[in-house]
């Protein structure tokens, strides 16, 4: 579980202290009802009166303003601000920053914001001192409501300030060489640092000099400067050479401009100078004709941005438009992406201009040059690459408070144990355990839990609400799983991004597992150490809609790990839940959250694991949970290489296929691919069928029916009752795949192996198999083994070459039997073992699904074979043999 239920959405500053800049002098007249911010009133102040105690909740603790006529609950305030038109259009903070700060940093003050209809525009609830939030594009009347959430005899200062703005003036200094470079303009200060590897990191201050408020907390290490570059005077500009690309420092006024080395193909072109504000700073770039953007973390709801606003904050919205676990990053599909260096909110329009900006008055950006896939390896490279995760983390996870859970009457920890039993007495697999997700559920019986887990093929998981003091002796005991919680991003995400890598630390510290934290609300760089989680949100059919191209956009800020709770936290229905369970078995991480819903029909408490509805929806949950079990080799292979790259398994279409303007549509918007091969496209509605379907071009196979499609096509009608998801194979696909009926890591046949085959009709595929322990550190020491696989289709028939199994570890095998599915084709007439005829009774074909099936007998890994089937042998006239 995450916040509670009232928490509020919106957009909270971090690091207020940025926002909080001397504003103007021009003070507007508070009084104890409010006042006004214009043109000749540009800051305001005032004070609340003492609060003796806390209503340790929000805004539905608060009474009416009619029956608390002094303020002495909660506090209200009306602020009215009058601007003319126009003036937030290029203001780098956007609207109204607004904060409130009291003098002991123990208690806790929460910050909200309503227009004149009631409606809730901003908001800042959390633990930090200040609270601060931005009042979007304001204008009009506002009414602030500071609720005293834990408060002992404590006031609070509240703050309000438009901000002004300044554009950086002409050129008047530039010097430099051997990969930096310093300019000046005026006040302004500025720095360009050409890195290794295609990077520029642009530094500007109008303070005069250039600071870097973030250290080493996001960026650990930073690159090497790129030596190799020289500078030219253009007339115009001034022009910086790199091997990768030159920058133009152009002379009156100062912008930039980012060039490929022909010194004319524009990569970015700054189309004003960069803004400043009291609290803000801004960059406009123009925008390409066809230029697409992409990224900004986790944006609930989208993965492609152009013609929108994306906002960067702290953000408890775990709904359609929310961004609690954004990152200060993008992409273009001009070549290029930018990371904001930054714990500072900020807020990017990609219309035309291009404007953005954090709300700081500095700039400091990272600018990586390639194509999509490049640039997320070489942001990732900066912040930090995707965590490996243990195998059992990619198995389904199951979490509950055990002990003392209000929701469903006394229990206690080890009664997680029963519900162990249930995964396995109907064949489901189960990975881990949270025994005491909830605010103020504790544990009891820890060792015993850790054994009767273990025991079950599980491993345990603890939550904390606000401290990992505990985790060493736990870890010790045997906890391998570490939930964070939004408590952790009460003093910024810098405190988050720390407390996400002290729990990954602190478990493998005190083991030799991986570190496999959870967290719901995080910023760039967590990635390395946890997976994100989209929050706390009710369950409906719309719910599960905004979710497919939320986790496959996160992908576009090399986040490898994104899901959301199978079948939400608060709501149950069983048709909802099995839809949402089937799609989700293609993410790499899932979790059910259990103890806290109730039923849409009944109104009654629902638990959640997916056994509980009966049938038919058992088997429907079964089906997808062994399947996804099954799929481990692929889905550990692509966190192998997430590991080493950057890019993720859950994918936009637009990442395989930049070229095809479908994948950018509306239809293709809902629908994602798993890794290179499987093209998922969820049924969101309560239907029968799915329409909009788009098949980016090649052939593509329907999983369940063999039947094919060729792209690029859009597939209407398509028959998906409840126990089908539409899913579709890529032609040349080889996925590996674990026996049928396995259900844990732990206890599958280690001596088998399945090779589930698309070959095309012509050409040649090649797949790498990744393998190591699966749960200790020993990879990162080269204790891991790759198999590669080649397959070549021609008019004769279909070769499956199967390598040497190279590298060791821990738990290998010396032989192993394979499975072969191949599909498509007809009947071979043949099929050869290293050029021997198999007998019959090793290989069958199907003509319903046309599908071969072929089983090896025990192979040496450290030998490749080769796996031939043939068609009818062929005369001189081109006819099969006796026709």
């Amino acid at each position: 579980m995450s916040w509670p239920a009232w928490t509020p959405l919106g957009v909270a500053g971090v690091l207020a202290g940025t926002l909080l800049a001397a504003p103007a002098p021009a003070r507007a007249a508070a009084t104890a009802a409010g006042a006004v911010l214009d043109p000749a009133h540009s800051s305001v102040s005032w004070q609340s009166p003492v609060y003796a105690k806390g209503t340790g909740g929000g805004p539905e603790k608060c009474p009416d303003a009619a029956t608390d006529p002094g303020g002495t609950v909660c506090h209200r305030f009306d602020l009215t601000v009058s601007v003319p038109d126009g003036y937030w259009d290029d203001n780098p903070e956007g609207g109204v920053p607004l904060s409130i700060g009291w003098e002991r940093p123990a208690d806790d003050f929460d910050l909200y914001v309503y227009d004149d209809r009631g409606k809730q525009v901003a908001s800042s609830a959390g633990t930090a001192d200040p609270e601060a939030t931005v009042i979007p594009r304001a204008s009009g009347t506002y009414h602030v409501l500071v609720v005293p959430y834990a408060v002992h005899d404590n006031s609070f200062t509240g703050t309000a300030y438009l901000p002004a703005t300044t554009d950086a003036g002409d050129l008047t200094s530039f010097s430099g060489g051997a990969g930096s470079y310093a300019i000046g303009a005026g006040r302004l200060t500025a720095r360009a640092d050409f890195l290794k590897g295609g990077q520029l990191r642009l530094q500007a201050d109008p303070s005069g000099s250039l600071s870097d408020p973030a250290g080493t907390a996001i960026v650990r290490r930073r690159p090497a400067l790129q030596r190799h570059t020289s500078s030219f005077d253009a007339g115009d500009y001034y022009g910086i050479r790199s091997p990768e690309a030159v920058l133009r420092v152009y002379k009156k006024p100062l912008r930039f401009g980012l060039y490929r080395p022909d010194n004319r193909t524009r990569i970015w072109q700054e189309d004003k100078p960069l803004r400043w504000s009291t609290g803000g700073m801004r960059q406009s770039l123009t925008r390409g004709a066809d230029e697409q953007f992409f990224g900004g973390g986790e944006q609930n709801g989208s993965f492609s941005h152009r013609g929108r606003t994306m906002y960067v904050a702290n953000s408890f919205d775990w709904n359609e438009g929310g961004y609690n676990n954004s990152q200060p990053f993008y992409l273009s599909s001009a070549g290029y992406g930018v990371f904001r260096n930054t714990f500072a909110p900020g807020v990017y329009t990609f219309g035309a201009p291009v404007t953005t900006g954090q709300q700081e008055r500095r700039l400091d950006a990272y600018y990586f040059l390639g194509d999509a896939k490049q640039v997320i390896g070489k942001y990732t490279a900066l912040v930090g690459r995707p965590f490996m995760p243990p195998v059992y983390g990619l198995e389904p996870g199951d979490s509950d408070c055990y002990l003392h859970n209000a929701n469903r009457g006394e229990r206690h920890t080890l009664d997680a144990l029963k519900i162990a039993d249930g995964y396995a007495e109907h064949r489901m697999p189960l990975g881990w355990m949270l025994v005491n997700d909830g605010y103020g559920c504790g544990y009891e019986n820890l060792e015993q839990t850790v054994k009767g887990l273990q025991d079950r093929h599980a491993q345990l998981g603890l939550w904390t609400e606000d401290g990992i003091d505990k985790l060493a002796d736990q870890v010790r005991a045997g906890q391998r799983v570490a939930k964070l919680d939004v408590a952790w991003v009460g003093n910024g995400y810098k405190f988050a991004l720390d407390a996400c890598d002290a729990a990954k630390r602190g478990i493998e510290d005190n083991s030799d597992a991986r570190g496999f934290v959870w967290l719901p609300v995080s910023w760039a760089g967590a990635q390395r150490c946890g997976v994100l989680w989209s929050g706390d949100q009710k369950l409906s059919w719309d719910y599960i809609r905004w979710q497919i191209p939320t986790y496959a956009g996160a992908t576009m800020s090399g986040i490898a790990y994104n899901t959301g709770d199978v079948g939400s936290i608060y709501r149950h229905d069983a048709r909802m839940y099995a839809r949402d369970l089937q799609w989700k078995a293609f993410l790499p991480a899932i979790m059910t959250m259990d103890g806290w819903a109730t039923d849409l029909t009944t109104g009654k408490p629902a638990d959640q694991q997916p056994w509980r509805d009966g049938e038919p929806y058992t088997s429907i949950n079964r089906k997808y949970l062994q399947l996804k079990e099954r799929l481990l080799p692929y889905m550990y292979t692509l966190s192998a290489q997430a590991a080493r790259t950057g890019v993720g398994a859950v994918r936009p279409l637009w990442l395989e296929y930049p070229d095809d303007p479908g994948t950018l549509g509306a239809q293709a918007k809902y629908e994602f691919l798993s890794g290179p091969d499987f093209l998922v496209a969820p049924v969101y509605e309560d239907a029968d069928t799915r329409d909009g379907i788009y098949l980016p071009k090649g052939t593509w196979t329907d999983y369940w029916t063999g039947r094919t499609y060729q792209g690029p096509t859009t597939v209407n009608g398509y028959h998906a009752p409840l126990d089908t998801l539409p899913l579709f194979v890529r032609e040349g696909a080889i996925v590996p795949m674990w026996p049928e009926g396995t259900t844990s890591w732990q206890t599958r046949d280690r001596h088998e192996l399945d090779w589930d085959l698309y070959p095309a009709a012509r050409g040649t595929g090649h797949y790498t198999l990744y393998e190591d322990d699966g749960v200790t550190r020993d990879f990162t020491k080269g204790a891991a083994a790759t198999q590669r696989v080649s397959m070549r289709g021609d008019a004769r028939g279909t070769t499956v070459t199967v390598g040497a199994s190279r590298g060791d570890y821990a738990g290998k095998v010396d032989a192993r039997t394979y499975r072969f599915t191949v599909h498509g084709g007809t009947a071979p007439a043949r099929v050869l073992l290293d050029g021997r005829p198999l007998p019959r009774s090793a290989w069958s074909y199907d003509a319903g699904t046309r599908v071969t099936t072929v089983r090896t007998p025990s192979l040496p890994l450290d030998r490749g074979f080769t796996l031939r089937l043939a068609g009818p042998e062929r005369n001189r006239t081109g006819t099969a043999a006796g026709s």
